[in-house]
């Protein structure tokens, strides 16, 4: 029987056990000094004045949608080409999503159908790097300031700040990813990460979002106002009414909020695993060489950008596709690996042909381009524990079932 190569098991190492266990015995395991040492950090890594995080990615950007006043009537614009947690926050605040088609052999955003999709109901643009790719962000920019007189800012003090729709970059998979010299999350507005289990760093569940100030609005407000929102609208933490003192436990519910903060037993996992992170972003690196020779012998092979002039992935996912193939021979190669051992997958099936937003009206024959990048893509297992010698096996048997 063939070994199996799982699509992407966690890095876990003693070091997260044993940051766990520490957490365990310390007596505080919820919201608390690990989570604040963890933020610190990616607050230097991506070069940002302050880092929230939270349950999850998906958590944190329905928040961030929420402290930006987004509501029923208003659009959010989404690409078609993503998974349904950046769609799924603004349906559920009420909010019209606005499905942007890919760019010709680009995973990412069409910046000229962005532009041409903005309206006086547009409210935030939800970017995405899919695969850990860098969208073109001073582009979304550009074209957000350059429609700023279409822009109907509501009550909402961010809205009046800004004066243009919110640019929420989901950044889900491009943790480490380099834009014009400048590490990913500073770049937007407000920049949103996961660390979900498959993801490069992991939590096991949970996500952040990173920011600086916008317009007037100071960054530690920002934190501040995040961090009521995510503990049921409270205005004191757990941890700040342990302290004790007169009147230590009195608080204040200041609005009817969430309940979406990240314990520190998950901050632990990440701290450890963020600590590991540059060399861990290496074994990646190698595994998409060895991909990258071995798969570049066959021409109906598209292999995926991970470098440009202007910008270096985060080496999360690696998208291939086969020219000329549609679906049916697609799952047939990826069943035909299943049983030599090679677990592939598929990123992602667009979410205008998902029934959820079929149901809400929408027609996948109006994006053609993310059908066209979906009907023929195959995601190969990249992972910072892979052997090279699977990664060896797992190409070479691509190619031989090509050839």
């Amino acid at each position: 029987m063939n070994k199996v190569i799982p699509f992407s098991p966690p890095d876990i190492t003693d070091s997260e056990i044993e940051a766990v266990v520490k957490v365990l015995k310390s007596g505080w395991i919820t919201t608390g000094p690990v989570n604040k040492e963890f933020e610190e950090e990616l607050c230097k890594y991506i070069d940002v004045k302050r880092v929230k995080l939270f349950s999850s990615a998906t958590s944190a950007m329905e928040l961030a949608l929420i402290m930006f006043g987004i509501k029923e009537g208003d659009e959010v614009i989404v690409p078609a080409y993503t998974y349904t947690s950046t769609a799924n926050v603004a349906v559920h605040l009420g909010a019209k999503v606005v499905f942007i088609d890919a760019s010709d052999n680009d995973f990412n955003i069409n910046l000229e159908k962005l532009e041409k999709a903005l309206t006086n109901k547009t409210k935030a643009v939800i970017a995405v790097d899919i695969g850990g790719k860098p969208c073109d962000y001073d582009g979304i920019i550009k074209i957000l300031e350059s429609k700023k007189e279409l822009f109907n800012a509501s009550e909402n003090k961010y809205q009046i700040e800004l004066k243009r729709p919110l640019f929420l970059l989901d950044a889900a998979h491009s943790i480490g990813a380099v834009y014009k010299g400048k590490r990913t999350g500073s770049q937007a507005d407000i920049s949103s990460f996961s660390f979900h289990a498959v993801k490069n760093i992991t939590t096991a569940e949970g996500g952040a979002l990173s920011f600086n100030d916008i317009g007037s609005i100071n960054a530690d407000d920002i934190y501040k106002e995040l961090s009521v929102l995510s503990l049921h609208g409270q205005n004191k933490s757990a941890l700040d009414k342990s302290k004790g003192g007169k009147g230590a436990w009195r608080y204040s519910i200041e609005l009817a909020g969430y309940k979406a903060n990240m314990s520190d037993l998950h901050a632990a996992v990440g701290l450890s695993q963020f600590k590991r992170y540059d060399s861990m972003l290496n074994n990646r690196k190698k595994i998409v060489s060895i991909y990258n020779e071995i798969l570049s012998s066959n021409k109906r092979i598209i292999l995926p950008s991970f470098k440009d002039s202007f910008s270096e992935s985060s080496y999360h996912l690696y998208l291939i596709r086969i020219k000329d193939y549609e679906e049916e021979e697609r799952d047939l190669l990826i069943d035909k690996m299943s049983e030599i051992g090679i677990t592939l997958n598929v990123h992602y099936l667009p979410l205008p042909a998902q029934k959820a937003y079929i149901d809400l009206g929408y027609d996948i024959n109006n994006y053609k381009n993310a059908f066209n990048m979906y009907k023929n893509q195959i995601t190969l297992p990249l992972y910072s524990t892979l052997k090279e010698e699977d990664a060896i096996y797992i190409a070479e048997n691509i190619i031989k079932y090509l050839n």
